[in-house]
């Protein structure tokens, strides 16, 4: 009697878990929508270049938030 052996292992132990996969969708839908990245265009990009993109982005966005928050306080310091 002959035994198949091929799929003992578990599958979890091939490929990158759930939660990683979630992230990386995660970076490419901020890519997208802040940047107006292609799906393939944030795939083909290096992992180090696409979060150096991400963390740019970060910084653009607090810098902007800052910007706002001292327009606001320095209208009402105003009046």
């Amino acid at each position: 009697m002959r035994k198949n052996w091929r799929f003992l292992l578990l599958w979890t132990f091939f490929g990158l878990g759930n939660e990683y996969i979630k992230n990386v969708y995660e970076e490419f839908f901020l890519l997208k929508y802040y940047g107006g990245w292609s799906f393939s265009e944030a795939y083909n990009l290096p992992v180090s270049i696409r979060r150096w993109f991400l963390e740019r982005l970060l910084k653009q966005k607090e810098d902007e938030n800052k910007a706002t928050e001292d327009a606001i306080n320095k209208a009402q310091a105003g009046h």
